[in-house]
């Protein structure tokens, strides 16, 4: 499949969610069950009965939620509004809460929701008031404990903080993200060692590959390395990263 039909794809699965409020699953199986035909696909889920799994909500709160914070020039909610709805929330922006309220309404980046990523996402949720979020922010926060959770919210996160249009993450918001992630539950020892490996040896934008493969270091290596497969496909900066702390170890010991 080429760019361009997963991009009519993914604006089909969009358009779909938010008119019903399914969720992406959902959406994809009654798509695929249709041929793409967005219309044929809704009458599909409600001829199905799959609309049942939907929570029941008052559309017009959410409207009026999203009304209240989104940018007159563009009709999306941009940082100001983002910043104003975690005030109301009483969030601080940078709680990784914030993360995964992002990552359950789908959203594609920092700082911004669209309207179908506001609307169809709180739909999902079945939340229509700033109460209803609340209330469910502790379960957002109890996500991360499960494996598989914080496993894509993780790789979510990618994409989710890095530049629109660029394939690397800026290293300082790499570091900020990896520090917000490998805090609480999942505290990784070496956290500030690793950052502060990145800022003296290498200074540069960090790739999807080093971000994905970090996880699985963090998951599969255990804290003395000794498990630490070098001939394995390791990017080099973390193959570095070890060499580094090896190093340090040694002098510690001496």
């Amino acid at each position: 499949m080429n760019r361009g039909s997963k991009i009519k794809e993914k604006e089909k699965a969009s358009q779909f969610k938010t008119i019903t409020g399914a969720s992406d699953k959902v959406a994809t199986e009654c798509l695929r069950a249709t041929g793409w035909s967005v219309e044929a696909a809704i009458e599909y889920f409600y001829s199905s009965g799959l609309q049942a799994a939907v929570p029941s909500v008052d559309m017009k709160g959410i409207e009026a939620l999203f009304a209240k914070y989104k940018d007159a020039a563009d009709g999306a909610i941009r940082a100001e509004g983002v910043g104003s709805f975690c005030e109301d929330l009483g969030v601080d922006p940078s709680d990784v809460v914030m993360l995964v309220l992002s990552w359950r309404l789908n959203a594609a980046t920092m700082c911004e929701y669209t309207r179908d990523e506001f609307v169809g996402g709180l739909q999902r949720l079945g939340c229509d008031s700033l109460e209803k979020i609340k209330r469910r922010l502790p379960e957002m926060r109890g996500e991360l404990k499960d494996p598989a959770k914080w496993r894509e919210v993780y790789h979510y996160a990618f994409a989710w903080a890095k530049e629109k249009n660029q394939k690397c993450l800026q290293l300082d918001v790499a570091m900020g993200m990896w520090q917000l992630l490998f805090a609480e539950e999942r505290r990784w020892q070496y956290i500030d060692d690793w950052c502060a490996f990145l800022q003296a040896h290498h200074n540069r934008a960090i790739s999807r590959d080093t971000w994905v493969q970090l996880f699985e270091f963090v998951r599969t290596v255990k804290p003395d390395f000794s498990n630490f497969d070098e001939s394995a496909a390791w990017p080099y900066l973390i193959d570095e990263f070890v060499d580094y702390m090896r190093q340090r170890q040694a002098v510690a010991e001496d």
